[in-house]
């Protein structure tokens, strides 16, 4: 008889629900390790938060050209401190901003932050041909007919011409190595004497990976004046503790949403309980893997997506109690109240959706992590709640232990 129990389904059933809970398990473990699990951002593991400003003088005005040379100067100092997801961004047209979060020596990172950049041409016999301060210019040119490779086009004024020159004669067929901060971002060969200060640096790179040689380039031609406007070391201590406080929030608001769905929805409650616990799983396993940083607003993203992925649910087991009294049978009241209650969930996140979007685009620190979380919490929960809600209520069904309306809450 289709009521009857069947052990093997309902086995089924339950090993799915253990691998379920096991996984959000695991994923929490991993997403709390402080080395390899989810990055925290300046907020939460402490660090150096820096804002400068560019310096006008009276040769070159500060465009969004020169802000954008600084930061790469800047981002390759970072690099040399090894910290994770550093966050380097202009702020307004003639400021930047930089977090160093989970800093070991700030001093260190304070003297590489303000270090102007050094930019020397070398021979391949060690010695000094030309220096960035005879760069006029370096641009990224797109591939000839000839070629499939783009080029990067520079352009010394009088005095580095005729130094490129006498180089350019004396290296012919050998590598002229272009060093940056005493590091060596290109060796072109020399293949003609260059008498006119325009040479070209080819190579097997593509346009994207030209124009990021010529702006590193010109961001050694031209050193930015910049100005400490203000900085400031956040201690870790604070930002633990906030995330410890945050967490516990976070799993006493599960624990009472699990307790409503289980009060209200009875076996259906249970069954959402366990798709929660498997959208915690997808959402900690993507802020882990996916190349983010979570801050403390980020936090608050994923509790409200909590909120949103329960809202999801309530609204499928109420489209289920109304087919129910409508006289329809258990099954065929379940497959109508995902029916009807798809277009719904859809519409309401899709339109939440389009804002985390647009906070994304338009604002910047905090906020974008707010979004970031948001979006990401937005995505699971419409998978879990529209596909394995659906999954795991089907399983029960066919196991026997869904036989009346009962399973939802619903007594004719």
């Amino acid at each position: 008889m289709s009521a009857a129990l069947k052990p093997g389904r309902i086995f089924i059933l339950f090993a799915i629900c253990l691998l379920i809970i096991a996984s959000g398990y695991y994923a929490f473990q991993n997403a709390a390790d402080r080395e390899d699990g989810i990055k925290r951002g300046l907020d939460i593991a402490g660090g150096l938060y820096v804002l400068m400003e560019a310096v006008e003088t009276e040769d070159r005005a500060v465009d969004q050209d020169t802000i954008e040379r600084a930061i790469a100067i800047i981002r390759m100092r970072v690099d040399e401190l090894g910290v994770a997801e550093p966050v380097i961004a202009a702020q307004g047209d003639n400021r930047i901003r930089v977090e160093l979060p989970d800093l070991e020596d700030v001093q260190q990172a304070r003297d590489i932050i303000g270090r102007t950049a050094m930019l020397i041409f070398i021979g391949p016999d060690g010695e000094e041909v030309v220096t960035g301060a005879n760069l006029v210019d370096a641009r990224a040119e797109r591939a000839p007919e000839h070629s499939p490779y783009p080029f990067v086009s520079i352009e010394f004024d009088s005095e580095g011409a005729r130094l490129f020159a006498t180089a350019t004669a004396q290296f012919i067929k050998q590598p002229i190595a272009i060093v940056l901060d005493d590091e060596v971002i290109s060796q072109p060969v020399v293949q003609d004497v260059i008498s006119d200060g325009r040479a070209t640096i080819t190579g097997n790179f593509d346009f994207d990976e030209a124009a990021e040689l010529a702006l590193l380039l010109r961001s050694g031609a031209l050193p930015v004046e910049l100005r400490e406007l203000e900085s400031r070391m956040i201690g870790p201590t604070l930002g633990q503790r906030t995330e410890e406080i945050a967490v516990y929030a976070a799993g006493i608001g599960l624990a009472l949403v699990l307790l409503f769905m289980i009060i209200f929805y009875r076996a259906a409650g249970v069954i959402a309980g366990v798709a929660l616990i498997f959208y915690m799983s997808l959402v900690l396993w993507a802020l882990t893997y996916l190349p983010t940083t979570l801050t403390l607003p980020g936090i608050a993203g994923l509790i409200l997506s909590i909120g949103m992925a329960v809202d999801a649910n309530v609204i499928i087991f109420e489209r289920i109690k109304d087919e129910l009294r409508s006289g329809r049978t258990p099954r065929s009241a379940m497959e109508g109240g995902f029916q009807r209650a798809f277009r719904a969930i859809i519409d309401a996140n899709v339109t939440t959706l389009i804002v985390t979007i647009v906070l994304f685009s338009l604002a910047s620190g905090p906020v974008r992590g707010f979004a970031v979380t948001l979006f990401i919490g937005i995505i699971c929960s419409m998978f879990t709640a529209i596909v394995l809600t659906r999954l795991l209520m089907r399983l029960a069904f066919r196991a026997g232990l869904f036989k009346s309306g009962v399973y939802v809450g619903v007594r004719l």
